[in-house]
C-alpha cells in the first residue's frame, strides 16, 4: 500500500470497500482468481467497469494481480494481506449479509469454471476441442437438448402450462401424441398459434395457471417454465398442475431462485422474487408429489438473470 499515515490508510482501506460491487469482487476472489472477464460474467457488469473496481481494491492493498500470457489473474490471498488490512476484511466480511445476491454469484462462478474447465480441457486435447467447434460449427449448439427430447415416451398429452409464444410447446410437439398449450393471454395464445400452425398435434386453450381448463388426470406431465413467479399462490399453482396429471404423471417446473432484484417487480410484474429450494420442495409435497427433484440449471456467463431450477415429481399412485 501507499506510504500514508496510518489513519489515512484506513480511510482509503474503508473507501475502497464503501461500493457494494467491491465487496462482491472481494468475496469473489478471495474463493478463487479469475481473469477480469470472469469476474465481469460474474457480476454482470462490463469489463471496463469492473476493470475500474480491480484497480481500486488493488491500489488499497485487497487484491494481488499476476499475468499469465496476455491476462491478468486477480485474487484476494488473506494470508498474505497485512495484518490491519486483514482485520478489516474479515470484519467487513463476516457483516455481509446480501445471501440471495451471493448466492446468485456463487452459481454464476459454478459456470464460468465449468466453461473454463471446458476450455482446458479442449486446450490440451487438440482433437476434442476441433471436434466441439467443427460440430457446433456445423449443426449449431441446441440440437443435442433437442434430440434428447426423442426419450420421451410417443403415447404421452402434454400441458405446457404458461405456454407464452410457444417456445417449449414447439420443442415438445414432435415428440408426443399432444400438446395442450395453456396461457390467460389471449394475445400470447395468437403468437403461439402462429408459431405452430404447422403442429397439428397441438390445442390451444385459454386459461390461468391457477384454474387450468383441463379435467383431472387427463394429461401425463404438465410443464410450467418461468411462470410460476407471477402467480399470487404458488403453492395453489403446484396443487393445478399436480390436479391435471395422471396417478405417476410428472410435474415439472422450471423458474428462478431467490434473487434480489426488485426492479422485476416493478418492470416485468413478478410477484415473487425467486424461490428457495425449500419452498418448492413444499410446494410439491402439498400436491402430493413424490419422487421429488430440485436441480440447479447450468447458467449461461452471457445471460442477464437470475440462476434457474428445475424442479420435478410425479403425482402419487393411491
Amino acid at each position: 500500500m501507499k506510504n500514508l499515515p496510518k489513519s489515512l490508510l484506513i480511510i482509503e482501506l474503508l473507501a475502497a470497500l464503501g461500493e457494494p460491487v467491491r465487496l462482491r469482487l472481494c468475496r469473489l476472489l478471495e474463493s478463487q482468481e479469475l481473469i477480469v472477464g470472469e469476474v465481469a460474467r460474474v457480476v454482470q457488469l462490463p469489463q471496463s467497469t469492473v476493470s475500474r473496481h480491480l484497480k481500486v481494491l488493488t491500489d488499497a492493498g485487497l487484491l494481488v494481480k499476476r499475468a499469465e500470457g496476455t491476462a491478468t489473474l486477480y485474487r484476494l490471498v488473506l494470508d498474505e494481506l497485512s495484518p490491519g488490512v486483514r482485520a478489516i476484511w474479515i470484519a467487513v466480511r463476516d457483516q455481509l449479509h446480501d445471501r440471495a445476491q451471493f448466492e446468485e454469484d456463487s452459481r454464476r462462478l459454478e459456470s464460468v469454471l465449468a466453461e473454463r474447465r471446458t476450455d482446458s480441457l479442449s486446450y490440451f486435447g487438440r482433437v476434442a476441442g476441433e471436434w466441439d467447434s467443427v460440430r457446433s460449427e456445423m449443426f449449431g449448439r441446441d440440437f443435442t437438448a433437442a434430440a434428447l427430447l426423442g426419450l420421451l415416451p410417443r403415447e404421452w398429452r402434454v400441458a405446457d402450462v404458461g405456454c407464452g409464444t410457444g417456445n417449449a410447446a414447439e420443442l415438445l410437439a414432435p415428440h408426443v401424441r399432444e400438446v395442450l398449450a395453456i396461457d390467460q393471454s389471449g394475445p400470447m395464445l395468437d403468437a403461439a398459434k402462429k408459431r405452430l400452425a404447422k403442429h397439428k398435434n397441438v390445442r390451444f386453450e385459454q386459461g390461468p395457471v391457477e384454474s387450468l381448463p383441463l379435467e383431472d388426470e387427463s394429461v401425463d406431465a404438465a410443464v410450467c417454465l418461468l411462470v410460476l413467479h407471477h402467480v399470487a399462490d404458488p403453492a395453489g399453482a403446484v396443487k393445478e398442475l399436480a390436479r391435471v396429471v395422471r396417478k405417476n404423471g410428472v410435474v415439472l417446473v422450471v423458474d428462478m431462485f431467490e434473487h434480489d432484484r426488485p426492479e422485476f417487480r416493478r418492470t416485468m410484474g413478478h410477484q415473487h422474487m425467486g424461490f428457495s429450494e425449500a419452498a418448492i420442495d413444499s410446494h410439491f409435497r402439498g400436491a402430493g408429489l413424490g419422487g421429488r427433484s430440485i436441480s440447479k440449471l447450468q447458467s449461461d456467463p452471457n445471460s442477464k438473470g437470475p440462476s434457474l431450477f428445475l424442479a420435478m415429481g410425479r403425482k402419487k399412485k393411491d
